[in-house]
């Protein structure tokens, strides 16, 4: 097995760059690239497209690298699990949408730190909805249920309601719920492939209201959105449980009791062979157990 050539393709496919790649190698860009052209010779297929302006990763580029960054990760663990050595085990990289990561998850991820100093934990954040692109070693996602390879477990189930500052509530006061949504920009949160109105619709067929789901602005995140909402722009459609706070002490206003689920909700999501890994293990049922409290309390 060429070793040496995998290890160049995965710093090059990660970057998309041979430059960066060699960078992080701490070798030539020449000899990063003769790894690669050996690679693809052994494969007998291209693993970049190289003609345009981008680098560019073939089909068997794409099915080949997750493969093995998966490889090296598990190498890498494997050995610092034998030697003992987990002081410099490579942190456990997490993926959070950004509101939840914010609104929710931040501060319990502070919280397990507190209780687990030892256990280094990489976040990024990015507004996709299911899986990140990038690679992972666990993710929360937004999404509806669906089954995959990954090992599944529910967090959080979306509970969604009209909410507004206070202002535009007093405004519009003694209107019904179809004149109150009909009378105001309604404010969106995008997602992948849909079009911008798809939450509002599954509002409004669900408490079987016609409403022109097309109007207002749009917003890449739920907090962008209520924010927006906070200063009076529109209408947000926003989930009353992530939001609970700002309700509660009155910056945000929930001015009709018409709570819907959409089918929506929070999944953490990780790799059946990255449970052998202690630290994610201990992460992904302590997670579990914290949102599963959380729920009680909710009484959902």
């Amino acid at each position: 097995m060429p070793l040496n050539a995998l290890r160049a393709f995965d710093a090059v496919g990660q970057r998309l760059s041979f430059t960066a790649g060699a960078m992080s190698l701490n070798v030539s860009q020449s000899a990063v690239s003769r790894h690669i052209i050996s690679l693809e010779e052994l494969l007998g297929r291209k693993l970049f497209d190289r003609s345009g302006a981008r680098l560019v990763l073939t089909a068997a580029g794409e099915m080949l690298l997750p493969e093995v960054i998966a490889s090296f990760d598990r190498i890498e663990k494997t050995i610092n699990a034998i030697s003992g050595n987990a002081r410099h085990s490579r942190p456990i990289r997490i993926h959070i949408p950004p509101s939840f990561l914010h609104q929710i998850a931040l501060p319990l991820i502070r919280e397990f730190h507190g209780e687990h100093p030892d256990i280094r934990i990489d976040i990024s954040s990015s507004h996709v909805t299911g899986l990140p692109t990038t690679e992972t070693d666990m993710a929360i996602v937004f999404d509806l249920p669906h089954v995959d390879d990954r090992v599944t477990d529910f967090l959080w189930m979306v509970r969604v309601a009209p909410v507004c500052a206070s202002s535009t509530a007093a405004r519009n006061d003694g209107k019904s719920l179809a004149v109150f949504l009909a009378d105001n920009p309604l404010l969106h949160v995008k997602l992948d492939d849909e079009p911008r109105g798809l939450l509002w619709g599954i509002y409004a067929r669900q408490c079987r209201i016609a409403l022109d789901v097309d109007r207002g602005l749009a917003f890449d995140t739920a907090l962008l959105a209520v924010s927006s909402a906070m200063a009076g722009d529109g209408i947000a459609l926003a989930d009353i449980d992530m939001f609970a706070a700002e309700i509660a002490d009155g910056r945000l206003v929930m001015p009709y009791a018409s709570v819907i689920e959409d089918g929506f909700g929070y999944y953490l999501k990780l790799r059946p062979e990255d449970l052998s890994d202690p630290a994610i293990a201990l992460f992904r049922s302590w997670l579990i157990a914290r949102f599963a409290t959380r729920q009680e309390g909710h009484g959902s």
